[in-house]
C-alpha cells in the first residue's frame, strides 16, 4: 500500500526577530537586509530550550490522529543542530513522547535533511515488522550556531521545527517517488568547522570562530540552480509528470529570493510556489515541513492535489519528491 502524508504540524518560538534587531548586530541597514533576502523576520527559541523541543512542540499535534501511539513504527528526525553529539536528537524526542521502543534516529543532510528523513522513513516502513505509520520532523535551532557579526549568514536564519505523520494511503496518493543528490566535492560551501573529530572545540577553536556557522551564499546559489532542477526533473521522471501537472511546489526556503530563482528556473509561477520566508527566515530541515503546514492552512491542499517538494542544503545535497495529497 503507498505512504502518504496524513497529518502536519509545526512550531516556532515565540521570540520574534526583526530586521532592525538583526542590522544592530552585524551593521547592516535593515532595507539591505530585505532587498537581498526577501526576509523581513525569523523566531529564535530561547536558550533553555533544546532542537528536541522543538520537535517536540510540532509532533505532538500529530499523536491526535492516531488510535494508538503504538501505529508508530519509527521515528527519524532531520537536523543538523543536534541536541549533543550524541545520543541521536531522535531519542530524546521518542523519550518525550513517551512512544515504544521503535527505530528511532536522526539524519543529516542539512537544509535536504527532510527530504532525506522523508525517503528513509518511506523505505523502512515499507520492511517494518511493527507499527503501520512513521513520524518524520525536521527541526533545527540556528540561532545557537551564527555568528551575529557575519551580516551575510545572521540575516537568513532562524529556529523552528515541522513533522508529518507518513501513513497508508489509497492507491493514487501518496509518495510516488524521490531523488537524492550529494556533491561531496562541494563540503567547503556550508560548514561549521569545529566540534567533530576533525577540529575538537577546543578554546582555540572558539576564538577562531570555528564553532560558529559560515556559508559561501553565492557558491550555494549557483549549486543549488545546478542541482536542484536536476533532483526535480529525475523525481518528476520517476513520477511519470511534467513539471505543469505540479498544483503547488514547498521548496526549501533558504531565503525568498531563492526560492523565487528556483521557480523561475524550473518554470513554476509564483501563484504555486509556497512562501514563508519572509517571516520564518531559513529553518534549515525544518523549512520544507514548516512551510507545508503554514501552506495547508493558507490554503487548504485538496485531495488529489499534486505536489512538489525540493531542496538544496549543505554538503552539497539537493533533494525532491513528489506526492498527491489525500
Amino acid at each position: 500500500m503507498p505512504l502518504g502524508v496524513i497529518a502536519l504540524g509545526d512550531y516556532v518560538p515565540d521570540r520574534v526577530v526583526a530586521n532592525d534587531e538583526i542590522s544592530r548586530w552585524a551593521d547592516a541597514d535593515p532595507s539591505w537586509i530585505a532587498a537581498r533576502t526577501g526576509i523581513q523576520e525569523r523566531h529564535y527559541a530561547e536558550p533553555e530550550l533544546a532542537t528536541s523541543d522543538l520537535a517536540v512542540e510540532a509532533a505532538k499535534p500529530l499523536l491526535d490522529a492516531l488510535d494508538s501511539p503504538e501505529e508508530i513504527g519509527a521515528v527519524v528526525v532531520a537536523t543538523s543542530t543536534p541536541d549533543q553529539p550524541q545520543p541521536a536528537t531522535a531519542s530524546f524526542v521518542q523519550e518525550k513522547l513517551d512512544l515504544d521502543t521503535v527505530p528511532a534516529f536522526d539524519v543529516n543532510a542539512v537544509c535536504s535533511g527532510f527530504l532525506y528523513a522523508l525517503t528513509v522513513a518511506q523505505g523502512l516502513l515499507s520492511t517494518a515488522a511493527s507499527g503501520t505509520c512513521a513520524l518524520v520532523i525536521g527541526a533545527d535551532k540556528y540561532s545557537t550556531i551564527m555568528d551575529r557579526h557575519d551580516r551575510k549568514t545572521v540575516s537568513l536564519f532562524g529556529d523552528g521545527a515541522g513533522a508529518v505523520l507518513l501513513a497508508p494511503v489509497p492507491e493514487g496518493f501518496g509518495v510516488h517517488s524521490s531523488a537524492l543528490l550529494a556533491d561531496g566535492k562541494a563540503s567547503s560551501y556550508v560548514r561549521v568547522e569545529a566540534g567533530g573529530s576533525r577540529v575538537p572545540l577546543t578554546p582555540e577553536a572558539r576564538r577562531q570562530g570555528r564553532h560558529l556557522f559560515r556559508m559561501d551564499g553565492r557558491s550555494v546559489k549557483d549549486w543549488g540552480l545546478q542541482f536542484v532542477p536536476k533532483a526535480v526533473h529525475q523525481a518528476l521522471g520517476k513520477a511519470g509528470w511534467t513539471v505543469d501537472d505540479i498544483d503547488r511546489a514547498v521548496f526549501h526556503q533558504g531565503n525568498t529570493r531563492l526560492v523565487q530563482a528556483l521557480g523561475e528556473a524550473l518554470g513554476i509561477e509564483s501563484d504555486r510556489l509556497a512562501l514563508t520566508a519572509p517571516v520564518l527566515g531559513n529553518t534549515a530541515a525544518a523549512s520544507i515541513p514548516l512551510t507545508l503546514a503554514h501552506e495547508h492552512r493558507r490554503r487548504p491542499f485538496q485531495r488529489g492535489e499534486r505536489i512538489l517538494l525540493a531542496s538544496v542544503g549543505g554538503g552539497m545535497t539537493a533533494a525532491a519528491v513528489t506526492l498527491t495529497w489525500y
